[in-house]
């Protein structure tokens, strides 16, 4: 094959494709580990060292089995995406994408169609731009502005035909079900499909009222036209047999405009979902063995490549910076405006923007596993989800088609027989006008909207919701269990304080420090560093370095010889220490004491800081009536020193993670509904035991996974801010059901007939159809509220 080569490598002892090539065994599709490859073939992980190795259109792709890279190097388009051999002339098509119904999850299939159950087109389940198309919303714009002007000359027809145009009775009919056909037949067709399907899946929905309807006002009128002499003569009005051509047409009609105005809305909750979806850049620029660079698609990096960013690009995907330094705009994580510094060894997220400055990063997390693309999926996730309102719904709707059905056939037969000359007549319209205005699409839609505006927008202010359950629970919540370290502060060691002494400048006395501790592995060391970094130090290389165990360090510098530890190394280094106190009891910081040949130069103080945000956000919630307690492994000194600053009065310190998932249980047994927050892999076990989990999105994988909320700023104001997201919509929800089911109550004994013996009214199926549209679009309406409240 032109343009690719293999490099032979020792055969693997093991035939099968479970077993890598180093002879471990490694399952399908489990995340690679940093560094190594993916076997495009079979989609194991393999060794970063794999001698098994093939060249294609300049990349080269590792093998976990000599067998896997034969059947790459005899097609790679089959296994890379792109086409076949033998298939240049076939239309592509996605390779194992599944599809979903938005209103009944659990329908999947590997196919586009229609939900069984509630007649909805399904959607792939994992989005993506190019998924994301409005197919559906052009079919029925198309079926309906085409039939449009005839549903338009049939209604007209029917009201003045025989008025105005003096056309003679049967011709008007037979007129008016040759322009009524293409209506029903063509633009109605996706309609009775779903009928259809509706009857056969045993589930009846809103096509199961529309289609018997219109089905009944048709059929009646082409009887009517085809053998008026059948019926009897109260059936006759001006010259002929009264037809309903027009109510099914209009209908037809109407319900097309309905589902434009729907799909149109269903758009419009997306919006933010599309918006997170844009973010990713379309290509990175990645730098090959030999050191030159060239942009490649998105989709064709791999862990451990090495990437070039250059300003003002974005960053093509998670990983760590390896070369050079730059400024990053990560507002669309931490929702800062102000860039944040990146140098060797910092991590970037993929779709943040490089401001200034060229550097090199490696791959660590790719396709699903970026930040972004889970936030994506988390999004989609929610929005499908069903509240447990929605599972009541949807119990109710199952049972309302039965009951309007029957009272239906009830209507029919009571005008029949008790409506005088034309009961049977005022029976056929009240039965049809039942069925059409029963219609249970506003009942379908009053909780899913809700939910899927809901999360659209809790997702643009950084609070990720896993299901609609939890938006639903989360305002019940009396109870938060929140973790210190990186939750409440910032989870990582900090100088937060650089109180020289007389005889030196602060800047002299942390350039001292930190060249020193460079040399130590001790995380406030790192913090030391860290500091003086951030100032412009430059640091000298340090000699003769020493680490005493439990006390501090020794080294010398530029010829001088400085110290930094405890009261204990300056008691051994007979260094006086003109400080009265210390230790600040009230500050839960470490102190590092700094002498410099012989003579005490200052001190440091490290500590983990509290976010600038934990105050507000505590405050916040005390005031909405939320129990606080602080549950932490950290020492009781400094926990407790957190709380008294913040106000938290309950604090467990010193305690397992076990001991978290005890306390959790505790408190639920108590009949409390408890939400824990929390950022670690310790703090796991108690996120999926509460009743609702919140995540900060700067933790751990597993806490998120845990969780039903991820705040991605790991901002506890998100919590109160997602409380009263919770509160607006669970009350949103409960208006939409109120609108469906009040609408119902009132229009179905009208389209009966009850008030006709009182005010003469009597619903046409015309004014039926369009009153059912209504009710959908201010369900929609309604949910689209959630938009503009303040949270």
């Amino acid at each position: 094959m032109a343009n690719s080569k293999d490099e032979d490598g020792p055969a693997s002892s093991n035939d099968g494709a479970t077993e890598n090539c180093c002879g471990a065994m490694q399952k399908k599709g489990a995340l690679p580990l940093l560094g190594s490859h993916i076997d495009p073939v079979c989609g194991m992980t393999v060794a970063a060292d794999s001698p098994l190795s093939f060249e294609h259109a300049g990349k080269k792709y590792f093998f976990c089995h000599p067998g896997c890279r034969e059947k790459f190097r005899a097609d790679p388009e089959k296994y890379l995406g792109g086409v076949p051999k033998g298939m240049e002339d076939e239309p592509p098509a996605p390779l194992g994408t599944m599809y979903i119904c938005p209103m009944d999850p659990e329908i999947r299939q590997d196919h586009p169609g229609t939900c069984p159950k509630c007649g909805m087109a399904l959607e792939p389940e994992v989005p993506s731009l190019e998924a994301d198309d409005d197919s559906e919303l052009r079919d029925f714009s198309r079926r309906f502005w085409w039939t449009l002007p005839l549903t338009v000359i049939v209604a007209t027809l029917a009201m003045f035909g025989h008025r105005f145009m003096g056309l003679e009775p049967s011709w008007q009919s037979w007129s008016e079900l040759a322009l009524t056909l293409p209506v029903i037949a063509w633009a109605g067709r996706p309609i009775f499909v779903r009928f259809a399907q509706s009857l056969r899946s045993g589930h009846p929905n809103m096509w199961t009222l529309i289609g018997l309807g219109t089905t009944a006002a048709l059929s009646y009128s082409v009887v009517a036209t085809i053998a008026p002499g059948i019926f009897p003569a109260a059936f006759q009005m001006h010259g002929r047999v009264g037809v309903y051509f027009e109510a099914a047409a209009v209908i037809t009609s109407l319900t097309l405009l309905g589902q434009m105005l729907e799909l149109r809305g269903r758009a419009r909750t997306s919006a933010a979902l599309k918006s997170l979806l844009g973010l990713s850049p379309k290509t990175a620029r990645r730098i090959t063995a030999d050191g030159t660079e060239r942009d490649v698609p998105l989709d064709q990096v791999q862990l451990g490549d090495l990437l070039r960013v250059r300003p003002g690009e974005k960053i093509p995907v998670d990983g760590q910076v390896t070369q050079g330094s730059s400024s990053v705009d990560e507002s669309m994580i931490t929702g800062e405006p102000l860039p944040v510094l990146k140098q060797v060894g910092d991590s970037v997220v993929g779709a943040t923007i490089n401001t200034s400055g060229s550097f090199v990063m490696r791959a660590e997390k790719i396709g699903a596993a970026t930040l972004l693309s889970q936030i994506v999926q988390m999004v989609a996730q929610a929005q499908r989800s069903k509240a447990p309102m929605q599972r009541l719904a949807d119990v109710v709707a199952g049972y309302f088609v039965w009951g309007v059905v029957a009272v239906a056939i009830v209507s029919f037969i009571a005008w029949g027989i008790f409506g005088g000359e034309r009961g049977w007549l005022y029976g056929l319209i009240s039965a049809v006008s039942v069925l059409i205005i029963a219609c249970p699409c506003a009942l379908g839609l009053a909780t899913p909207m809700s939910i899927m505006v809901a999360t659209g927008k809790a997702a643009t202010s950084g609070i990720l919701f896993r299901d609609a359950a939890a938006i639903e629970h989360l305002r019940r919540v009396d109870t938060l269990i929140v973790d210190k370290t990186g939750t409440l502060t910032q989870g990582k060691a900090t100088v937060t304080q650089v109180i020289p002494a007389a005889v030196a400048s602060a800047d002299q006395l942390l350039r001292f420090a930190a060249s020193v501790e460079q040399a130590s592995e001790h995380p406030l060391a790192a913090a030391i560093v860290a500091a003086a970094n951030s100032k412009g130090l430059a640091l000298a290389p340090v000699e003769a370095f020493e680490s005493i165990a439990g006390k501090g360090v020794r080294g010398a510098i530029e010829g001088r010889k400085v110290a930094i530890g405890n009261a204990g190394l300056m008691r051994d280094e007979n260094v006086v220490v003109n400080e009265t106190k210390i230790e600040n009891d009230d500050e839960p910081s470490s102190v590092a004491l700094v002498a410099v040949d012989g003579k005490y130069m200052g001190r440091l103080e490290v500590s983990d800081p509290i976010k600038p945000s934990s105050a507000e956000a505590v405050a916040a919630l005390r005031a909405a009536g939320v129990r606080l307690v602080m549950a932490t492994g950290d020492s009781t000194a400094t926990a407790q020193a957190i709380a008294r600053h913040l106000g938290i009065d309950e604090v467990f310190a010193e305690i397992l993670p076990a001991d978290k998932l005890a306390l959790v249980k505790k408190f639920q047994q108590q009949g409390r509904l408890v939400a824990m927050a929390g950022d670690g892999i310790n703090d796991a076990p108690a996120l999926a035991q509460a009743d609702i989990g919140i995540a900060m999105g700067t933790g751990t994988d597993i806490a998120m996974h845990s969780a039903q909320i991820t705040l991605v700023k790991g901002d506890l104001r998100g919590i109160a801010r997602a409380r009263a997201l919770s509160i607006a919509t669970a009350r949103n929800m409960r208006q939409n059901l109120t609108l469906a089911l009040l609408y119902n109550a009132l229009c179905i004994p009208i389209a009966a007939g009850v008030l006709y013996p009182l005010t003469g009214w009597l619903l046409s199926p015309m004014i039926a159809a369009a009153a059912m549209s209504l009710s959908s679009v201010s369900v929609i309406t309604n949910a689209l509220r959630l938009q503009r409240i303040a949270i």
